[in-house]
Formats: C-alpha cells, sequence, structure tokens
C-alpha cells in the first residue's frame, strides 16, 4: 500500500515535470516577434505555467 502511494505519486510529479519542461521549451522558443503578436510577456507565461501545473 505504501508503495503504491509511492510510485503513484513519483509517476504523478514526473508526468507533471515533461509536461511542464515541454511548456517551458515552447515558450523559450518563441521569438521576440512571436510574443509581440501575441502580446505576451514571457515571464508571465513562465509564472502561469507553473502556477497551472503545481498549483
Amino acid at each position: 500500500m505504501i508503495f503504491d502511494n509511492l510510485v503513484t505519486r513519483a509517476r504523478t510529479n514526473i508526468a507533471k515535470r515533461r509536461q511542464y519542461n515541454r511548456l517551458v521549451a515552447e515558450i523559450e522558443n518563441l521569438s521576440s516577434r512571436d510574443l509581440a503578436d501575441l502580446r505576451a510577456d514571457r515571464s508571465e507565461m513562465l509564472y502561469q505555467v507553473h502556477k497551472q501545473i503545481y498549483g
């Protein structure tokens, strides 16, 4: 039971980290022109991604 919970939490954390890393990479690959077109701020986008995934 305890081991199952540990494994489940580890898998969940790994999945969250993968999703976070993928989204961060996408944001980091946006050019300044892309950000201007979106009227977006890179640091705010990164903050929102972290908040969305980790709460």
